[in-house]
């Protein structure tokens, strides 16, 4: 019979490509990562690899038992979270890690509240990047994220959809671009783009740098600055952008292929490795309430 050790070498293998990078991975000789698959092709009867070349290569078989083999860890992962949930009886602190662009004072009221109702809890609010949020959430170190989605399903933590944001394209007043009446994206792409990059280098999969001219920053309002300096073109949140616009220190182009701006979604996601007690609840409840007002950026 096959174990979930044998499964988490065999798609570690797959994952990186050889038996010695497995080894490396899962800090493991190479002998017993090359012993743990043919283990498991023996008690499963089926040959995973072809090791007639000069890496290890999935077979028909191995292609048609690897998705299997990462659902059943992913839902052995899920089993562990949940136990460890069930463990945890009082929320003493809770970190909320959240994208940005969307931390505004009308949020900040909001959980502000949670001073009141539960004043011995402690809690930190992380303003960071999509994806160092994403980081957090997944690995346990915060319980709540506000994120926006990249369409992927989330195999290690919960989540649901809270809205969607326009992202407006923006220059300066005295930008070349703002002479054209129409902008078409070959023009976007001879002049300079600011885009928004993490500190690991990943940017938001609608928004990626497009120009052969590129200047990054990892925050939305150092966009908009170095925009209003004139440094080049962005995307920028709408809302942030109208602060902008209506003071005159930007402009939002009209997109021939984009006339109504770029709609994305916006995902709220939780660990599982915690438990949802009342204070978590009652966050969710308040974020839930703030972005689906309809007076705010987020459109429903």
């Amino acid at each position: 019979m096959y174990s979930l050790e044998q499964l988490k070498i065999f798609v570690a293998v797959c994952e990186t490509g050889s038996f010695s990078a497995a080894a490396r991975k899962l800090k493991r000789a190479q002998s017993g990562v090359s012993q743990s698959i043919a283990n498991l092709e023996i008690s499963i009867n089926q040959e995973l690899f072809d090791r007639s070349l000069n890496k290890p290569t999935l077979t028909v078989e191995g292609i048609a038992l690897l998705p299997l083999a990462q659902s059943i860890l992913n839902q052995t992962v899920n089993f562990e979270q949940k136990i460890e949930s069930l463990d945890k009886q009082h929320e003493h602190s809770l970190v909320f890690a959240i994208e940005e662009s969307f931390i505004d004072n009308s949020l900040l009221i909001a959980l502000s509240q949670l001073a009141d109702e539960f004043p011995s809890t402690i809690i930190e609010i992380v303003a960071t990047s999509t994806f160092d949020v994403e980081r957090m959430v997944s690995e346990g170190k915060a319980q709540i994220g506000i994120i926006y989605a990249d369409g992927k399903m989330q195999n290690t933590m919960d989540f649901f959809n809270l809205g969607h944001n326009r992202f407006a394209t923006v220059v300066s007043p005295t930008h070349p671009l703002t002479l054209l009446a129409s902008v078409k994206e070959s023009d976007l792409r001879s002049h300079r783009q600011v885009a928004m990059r993490s500190s690991e280098g990943k940017q938001l999969w609608f928004s990626y740098a497009i120009s052969t001219k590129v200047w990054y920053a990892n925050n939305h309002k150092t966009i908009a600055g170095l925009v209003e300096q004139g440094v080049g073109w962005a995307m920028i949140p709408e809302q942030l952008a109208n602060d902008y616009i209506n003071a005159g220190q930007l402009v939002s182009l009209n997109l021939e292929f984009e006339p109504n701006g770029w709609i994305t979604t916006i995902d709220c996601i939780t660990s599982r490795s915690h438990a949802a007690g009342p204070v978590l609840n009652a966050a969710l409840t308040k974020i839930r309430q703030h972005m689906l007002n309809p007076s705010k950026r987020i459109l429903v």
